[in-house]
Parts: structure tokens; sequence; C-alpha cells
């Protein structure tokens, strides 16, 4: 298993720079102590997503029935369905209800950290995905422990990116975060086919069979 490829699946699907806007916004009214409680709280729930998703994901897809194959094509085409919509320069796991959701919550004195600036703006289906196809090439404990060191990594990123949410704001500019989005977008649509055409082969062996000529 090429180790990088889950890494920049992860950091192309979770995307922190692309959700910074999403995160001013939700937090405008807090203070300081408060954004960065919220900051802390997605950081480590970005990881728990991940790091679970690559533990036990494969157990759960098992325990429905589902196989592998089936869930690489459909893992593959969330994941492509995200590379569109950040082709587009929105957030790979964002919906338009997202927004409102958050600033109800924000509106409502709640916390918005786990849901929704973590789930399912971070992280969601596509993430999980990715996971559960990438911990099923593992073939060594070793493999699966990197895998979850990723979620370490992510959550790291994520923390760092929000604490200078402001300064990447001024620097970049919202036309900076949405050519940094497309290009991620980019990216992903690519691992996104290759996962696709990985599925399909296992489900339909023929396509993998050379042309006769």
């Amino acid at each position: 298993m090429d180790l990088l490829k889950p890494l920049i699946a992860l950091l192309a699907i979770v995307n922190p720079i692309g959700v910074v806007p999403f995160f001013i916004h939700f937090t405008q009214s807090f203070t300081p102590a408060q954004r960065q409680q919220t900051i802390r709280v997605s950081a480590f729930t970005a990881f728990l997503v991940i790091a679970l998703s690559a533990l036990a994901g494969l157990k759960i897809i098992e325990f429905f029935g589902i196989t592998l194959a089936s869930f690489q094509v459909g893992g593959g085409t969330l994941l492509l369905i995200s590379s569109l919509a950040m082709l587009n320069a929105q957030p790979a796991e964002s919906k338009p209800g997202d927004v409102k959701e958050g600033q109800e919550k924000v509106d409502a004195g709640a916390s918005i950290a786990v849901v929704p600036l973590t789930i399912p703006l971070l992280t969601g289906p596509a993430t999980i995905s990715t996971m559960v196809i990438y911990a099923e090439k593992t073939r060594h404990l070793w493999q699966l422990a990197v895998l979850v060191g990723y979620g370490v990594v992510i959550g790291l990123v994520t923390y760092a990116v929000f604490t200078a949410s402001g300064r990447i704001a001024k620097v970049l500019g919202r036309t900076g975060i949405n050519v940094m989005t497309r290009l991620m977008g980019l990216m992903l649509a690519a691992m996104a086919v290759e996962l696709l055409a990985d599925g399909l082969t296992k489900l339909f062996p023929v396509l993998a069979s050379p042309v006769a000529h």
C-alpha cells in the first residue's frame, strides 16, 4: 500500500483552509476562550472520526454484509461528488443547510464544534469511505497504526489552521481560499477515479481483461 496516498486524500477531503470562512462565520460572536475550546474540540473530533473509521470501519461494513468492492464504488462515487463540490469552491463535506444549522446553533448558544463544523464540514461520508478503503489495503498492524497516526496529523493541521484562521483569511482572501479548494478538488477527483476503477474491476473482472483484436 502506498502510505502517502491516504494522507494526501485526507488533506484534500478535510481541507481545513476551505472551512476557514465557515469557522470565522460560526465563531464571530464567541469569546477568545470559547473560540479556543471550539478549535480543540473540532481538531479532536476530526481525529476521532478518522481513527474510528480506520479501526472499525471494515467490521461495520462486514456486519451489514457489504462487499468491499461495492463499498469502493460507493466510496469512490462519494469522493467524486465531493471533488465536484470542491471544484465549485464548496467544502467537500458541506451541503446548503449546514451553514443555516450552524448559525442556529450559535444563536442558541450551543457549541458548533462537532456539528456542523467537524461533521460534516470537515469530515463525513467521503472521509469515512476513504479510511475504510485504505484500511482494507493494510497488511500489517503498523500500517493500520500509520492510518490512525494520519488522524493525529489531520487533527493537528485542523488545530493550526483554525488557530491562524484570521491571518489566513487576510492573506489568501476569499479568492485564494477558492483557488486552493479547487486545486484540492482536482487532486481528489483523480483519486476518486482510481478507487472507482479498482472497485469496478473487482465487481466486473471482464473490465480488466485485455481487449481482443
